[in-house]
Formats: structure tokens, C-alpha cells, sequence
């Protein structure tokens, strides 16, 4: 049975790395009422997330091996 961490850890991977590349390459694309650059820092934490969530799936898929 496919673990839900593979499907979601992907998602938020592919999804925060996308926010990362348009933080660095576009960082004066920013929400209009702040100076942070968003996308950056969002991107960062979801790819850190979802590097988590494939960890720990891997993780468990190889505890029942």
C-alpha cells in the first residue's frame, strides 16, 4: 500500500522548489505590503517539509523490509 507521505512529500518538494527558483530569479516579485521576499522563504520551508515527509516514508518503508 502506497505510504501518503510519498504522494504529499513530492507535492510539497516540487511545489517549494518551484518558489525557491522564483524567489532567487524574480526576488522583486513580492507581495505588495512587505519588503520580505515571500516566495523565497515559503519555498525554502516547503522543499524542507516535503525533503521531511520522503524521509520518513523512506524511513518506514524500510523498517518493514
Amino acid at each position: 500500500m502506497l505510504d501518503l507521505r510519498v504522494p504529499s512529500g513530492l507535492f510539497f518538494a516540487l511545489l517549494g522548489v518551484i518558489l525557491l527558483g522564483m524567489g532567487i530569479i524574480a526576488p522583486d516579485m513580492r507581495a505588495a505590503l512587505t519588503d520580505a521576499n515571500v516566495n523565497l522563504y515559503c519555498g525554502a520551508a516547503m522543499t524542507v517539509f516535503g525533503a521531511f515527509l520522503l524521509v520518513m516514508a523512506w524511513r518506514a518503508g524500510r523498517s518493514h523490509s
